[in-house]
């Protein structure tokens, strides 16, 4: 379904505050989460890697430019586990911003991941998402 919504150009700030109760990954100790994220895939980021933690505290920042008349609305969270080779995805959310950049709104809340099946939550991540018109 296409959206109707095209965004005026400015910076969407996307802050990565937090988890709380990951899916452990590991047979052994805790995960050592990292977050990555993108509206394009072709231009993701991600947060740094935390050691031994099933609630990690990340307090990062991020910026993505928008155009005008983009007509992206949709932001993609992957939280994954980082072992000795590769990585584990522990669980995923996609939240929408088509309200922040329309109605200049703020979202500050915890969103749930799920995983593979998309039945049971894999934990929680708390983002606060704020959009800056050019």
């Amino acid at each position: 379904m296409f959206s109707h919504h095209k965004n005026p150009e400015g910076v969407l700030h996307v802050t990565v505050v937090e988890a709380r109760k990951l899916h452990g990954e590991d047979l052994v100790g805790k995960n050592d989460p990292y977050v990555e994220f993108w509206i394009d895939s072709k231009y993701k980021q991600r947060t740094k890697q935390l050691s031994d933690t099933n609630n990690p505290v990340f307090n990062q920042t991020f910026t993505f430019p928008l155009a005008q008349n983009s007509r992206d609305s949709k932001l993609h969270f992957q939280v994954y586990d980082k072992d000795v080779v590769g990585s584990d995805k522990i669980g995923d959310a996609t939240v929408d911003f088509a309200e922040v950049v329309s109605h200049n709104r703020h979202i500050d809340d915890w969103f749930k991941l799920s995983g593979m099946t998309g039945l049971r939550s894999h934990g929680e991540l708390h983002l606060s998402i704020s959009f800056v018109r050019q």
